[in-house]
């Protein structure tokens, strides 16, 4: 069984930085690196997924 990750964003970067998004509530702010063979990353925090533009799935 698979369980989706709470937050999906596509990215632009093979850098990204997350914080929880959430202000004061969220958490410290960490900087992620894409992978080049699978094209995302997890926060080790939060669970938000960063999906590389070239590997997002193409809408029809």
């Amino acid at each position: 069984m698979t369980i989706a990750a709470p937050e999906t964003e596509v990215v632009s970067a093979w850098r990204v930085s997350c914080d929880g998004g959430e202000g004061a509530l969220g958490h410290p702010r960490v900087w992620l690196s894409v992978s080049h063979e699978t094209g995302e990353v997890e926060c080790g925090y939060c669970d938000k997924k960063f999906i590389h533009q070239s590997f997002a799935p193409k809408a029809p």
